[in-house]
């Protein structure tokens, strides 16, 4: 009897669509990339793409959603337990990893919220929760005896990381407006991120960030 043959994969048309966008909003800035060179990048018809995805503002918002489902699962990672400097550090790179990833989104930050409201609101969701997963781990670091801190400075402490933290990229910009961003940059942001906590550290606490702040000294 004659083997059944085994059906084809499926085209990932929409996957490729993703990732190709990302690639290019994330190299050349959202603005500045059109649904035409998308479809020359990836070698289809405008209508091939068009079928996927009605707008370039569709692709935009699946992209966000992606962004959106990762970085909601790494700021509810540290609530799980009382974190310590070493995990703080950790949980400030998955962060950074995931703004790394989606940069576009935070380069081009003011631009897309003025323009489209789900991405709006939704990203008021994302800082609200920065700012709750700062205060939390903060209050864990009082609670332990490796902070000091009134309730006052925990909350400015959480504004002011979930502050650098979101418009690090474009502070970068500023800086080096002709020098691609690399992933140093973030490791920098994290850095300056974890450096506002510092003053407020104590004991072994105090001491491990010193140690590993070493590697960030040329931050």
């Amino acid at each position: 009897m004659k083997a059944k043959a085994e059906p084809k994969p499926r085209r990932r048309t929409r996957e490729r669509i993703l990732e190709t966008s990302l690639q290019l909003f994330n190299t050349f800035g959202e603005p500045n990339v059109t649904t035409q060179l998308i479809s020359d990048e990836l070698e289809i018809s405008p209508g091939n793409l068009y079928y996927h995805f009605r707008s370039k503002d569709e692709i935009i918002e699946s992209l966000f959603a992606e962004f959106e489902r990762r970085i909601e699962t790494t700021l509810a990672a540290p609530q799980s337990r009382v974190p310590d400097v070493e995990d703080i550090w950790l949980f400030l790179h998955l962060v950074f990893e995931g703004i790394w990833e989606y940069r576009f989104l935070y380069r081009d930050l003011n631009e897309l919220l003025s323009r489209n409201r789900l991405l709006e609101t939704h990203f008021q969701r994302i800082v609200a929760h920065k700012i709750q997963t700062a205060q939390v781990i903060c209050e864990g670091l009082v609670g332990t005896g490796d902070m000091s801190a009134s309730t006052a400075d925990i909350h400015t402490l959480a504004v002011n990381m979930t502050l650098i933290a979101t418009h690090w990229l474009s502070f970068e910009f500023v800086r080096q407006p002709r020098k691609a961003i690399d992933t140093d940059a973030l490791a920098r942001g994290a850095f300056h991120v974890m450096s506002l906590a510092a003053p407020y550290l104590q004991g072994r606490s105090h001491l491990l960030f010193e140690r590993l702040a070493l590697q960030y000294l040329d931050a």
